[in-house]
């Protein structure tokens, strides 16, 4: 029999951890004098020790080991369980490989988005716009649903299209699946008709913006606007309008970074 002292030295377990142990439950020592409280461990328990030990460096719980030293007899069935933190730690590793690689993604994407953003930091314009006629279809919905809309006018008017896509925005907050927007084309010439409303845009003064880069960034370009504005002492008015420089074609998206956007919005002065 050993002392608990003894036991330590041979274990490499200090005697807090064995006290421990045995509030655990996990290694009682094979008896406690009732007149001193010395525990004694008998030499058969070294090996529960050492594997005690062993489990704890391969991350075993001490719950996990409790079931492990109740249910294994032998390496054999201590192998099964070794078998499954294997299979956990290489789910674990496959899980933090996708996981660095997502938040590689997003350090390159808002580093590309910050050089984008900074790109157009001398961009902003006051400029009058003159009226121009163009032929439109006013919806709720999602912006994206604007590319529809857009195909359609597309195939109405044809060859009378005589500049490139624009979009008023007419809600003066962010609406998801609600928005209310109209697909425009500048025209040279027509009617209204199967929905399509043609008429003239009124023109007049607005705060302008070149904005590089994909459509769910526009954020920061509007954020901008808007501090320009305020310093300006200028109110907004509605409909703002973003004007489709170079976006998707009809076929092939394209890159969204090399997206251009031009942002106007209409300005008045603040009389307050």
């Amino acid at each position: 029999m050993f002392s608990i002292g003894e036991f330590s030295k041979v274990t490499g377990l200090t005697v807090k951890t064995l006290r421990f142990y045995q509030e655990q439950g996990l290694l009682k020592p094979t008896c406690v004098e009732e007149a001193t409280g010395y525990r004694y461990y008998d030499a058969n328990l070294i090996e529960r020790a050492r594997v005690l030990v062993k489990l704890r460096e391969l991350e075993f719980s001490l719950t996990e080991i409790a079931a492990i030293m109740h249910d294994c007899e032998d390496d054999v069935d201590i192998l099964t369980h070794l078998q499954r933190r294997r299979d956990a730690v290489e789910a674990s590793l496959a899980h933090s490989k996708q996981l660095r690689g997502a938040l590689t993604e997003i350090i390159a994407t808002t580093l590309d988005r910050r050089q984008m953003y900074e790109k157009s930091v001398d961009a902003i314009q006051e400029k009058v716009i003159e009226p121009m006629l163009i032929a439109g279809i006013r919806m709720k919905g999602s912006y994206s649903d604007c590319g529809k809309a857009f195909a359609r006018i597309g195939r109405r008017f044809g060859r009378h299209i005589c500049g490139t896509p624009l979009l008023l925005c007419y809600d003066d907050e962010y609406r998801d699946e609600d928005a209310d927007f109209e697909a425009c084309m500048p025209v040279r010439k027509g009617g209204s008709v199967d929905g399509i409303s043609v008429r003239e845009l009124v023109g007049g003064r607005t705060v302008s913006l070149i904005h590089h880069g994909p459509y769910d960034d526009c954020g920061r370009s509007y954020e901008k606007l808007f501090a320009f504005m305020k310093r300006q002492n200028y109110m907004p008015a509605s409909p703002c309008r973003e004007i489709y420089l170079k976006g998707p074609g009809m076929i092939f998206k394209g890159n969204p970074k090399k997206y251009v956007t031009e942002i106007q919005v209409p300005i008045k002065l603040n009389v307050d």
